[in-house]
Formats: C-alpha cells, structure tokens, sequence
C-alpha cells in the first residue's frame, strides 16, 4: 500500500509540473504575441508618421493659452480676469495670466478660416499648466465666451469633448510632448516680436509647397513663450500683433499660397 500511495502521489506532482510548465509556455507564447503585436504597432505608427512626412499642411500651436478652471459658486468655471480678478489678486497672481479670451479668438480666428475648412490645418494647444489639447478641424468653436468657457471646463475635467451625433473626440487632452504629435522632419517657427528675422507672411510657406508646416503662436496678452522644440523663432511685422491677428495673418499667407479661396 505504501508504495501504491507513493507512486500516486509523485504521478500527481509530475501531473501538476506538466501542468505548470504548459501554463507557462502558454503565458511566454502570449507575451510573445503582445511583444510582437507592440512592435507591429509601433512599427505601423513609424510609418504613418514617416507617409505624413510630406502632408502639405499647417500646423498652428497655441502656446501658453491661458486655460485653468476654478471652484466658482456651487461648480467650476474657466478663471478670467473679468470675474475672478479678486480670487487672482488673493492669491498675488498677474491679471493677465487669466486671459482665455486669447485663446478663444484665436480659435474662431483658425477654425473658420478657408484653410481649415480645405483640409489643410491642424491646431494644438499647450496650456500654461502644460496640457496639451488636440483640436479635431471639424470642431464648430462656441461664438460666445460663456459657452466656449464651459466647453474649456468640460474638457479639462473629462479629458475629451464627443460630437453630439457621433463617437468622434472633436476636443482631447492628449499626451505630451507636442513633438512627438508632428510629421517627421517638420520645420517648426516660434512667432515673436523679439525675434531678430523679420519676415513677410508668405515668407514662411516652404519652398516645397507639399511640405508640413508647424507655427508656435503665444496665446498670452503681453511677454513671449519659450519653447525646447522650435528651431528657429520669426516676427511677421514690425509693430506687436495679437495672437489672433497672427493666426489670421499667418493663414491668410497659406491659403494664397495653396490656392485656398
């Protein structure tokens, strides 16, 4: 009987060891696939950024945009200086660091324009707490500031703004930095008055007319951006210009040049 007892007992453990080396086959062929499956999709994202190479577009950067939600009453609202300059001032904030309005002029500014509307523009912005936000161009930008200023807090909330008859994400945070969102090879141009190249609007449409364009626009009421991704930094006049007279300026020059009426 012992040794019947002994010999059921080590068929078991070589049950449960065939058993356990199976499963971990199975587990290393499934981390196999996923590797494989990952390196496929990273390899697939390489070549989709590398076919854009040579997308004739602009791409506009709304930079340092002035979009914060504060507790307001009984919910949130979008801090501005019109209605929150005494939360501003408790806290020894400059007025002027609360100025989403820049960012919503420009916005209707890049969003109705011809170029747009031909397929031909790509917006982003960048918040001055560093969120980075995708504007989809189908995306009907609210007329009025209150409306838009709720849309803003939505979002930053939620993280994604869905078209009411669809699934389709017309506003999201996406993840930064905003570099790794652009066409390989895309020349990128910081807009500044202080910059030291004075150039005419349709200075900045490339010499090859199929080639991607990024312009960095500060959406900020006085002082310039800085930024670790530009290569070079331009001014398109010679007095100061708003960030919305930019973006019109700016698309105004593409749409010339591309034939965009």
């Amino acid at each position: 009987m012992g040794t019947k007892r002994r010999l059921e007992r080590e068929a078991e453990q070589e049950a449960k060891k065939a058993k356990k080396e199976s499963k971990s086959k199975a587990e290393s062929a499934r981390e196999a696939e996923r590797d494989a499956a990952q390196v496929d999709l990273d390899r697939l994202q390489q070549v989709n950024r590398a076919a854009k190479k040579e997308e004739r577009r602009l791409i506009v950067v709304l930079e340092d945009a002035c979009l914060e939600t504060v507790k307001w009453g009984k919910g949130f609202g979008l801090l501005n200086v019109d209605e929150h300059s005494g939360i501003l001032r408790k806290h020894g904030r400059d007025l002027t660091s609360a100025r989403p309005d820049i960012a919503h002029q420009c916005l209707l500014m890049l969003m109705d324009s011809p170029l747009n509307r031909a397929g031909l523009l790509q917006v982003f912005i960048r918040t001055a707490n560093n969120v980075l936000i995708e504007v989809n161009p189908q995306t009907r930008i609210p007329r009025t500031f209150p409306r838009f200023a709720g849309l803003m807090v939505q979002l930053l909330h939620k993280f994604s703004i869905k078209a009411s008859d669809s699934s389709v994400k017309l506003l999201k945070v996406i993840k930064n930095p905003v570099s790794d969102h652009l066409p390989v090879g895309c020349k990128k141009v910081l807009m500044s008055y202080s910059a030291d190249k004075i150039v005419k609007p349709s200075d900045l449409v490339p010499s090859d007319l199929d080639a991607p364009l990024c312009v960095v626009i500060g959406a900020i009421a006085k002082g310039s951006v800085e930024t670790d991704y530009t290569e070079e930094s331009a001014c398109i006049g010679n007095y100061p210009l708003s960030a919305a007279l930019t973006c019109t300026k700016i698309t105004s020059a593409f749409e010339e040049a591309w034939g965009v009426f």
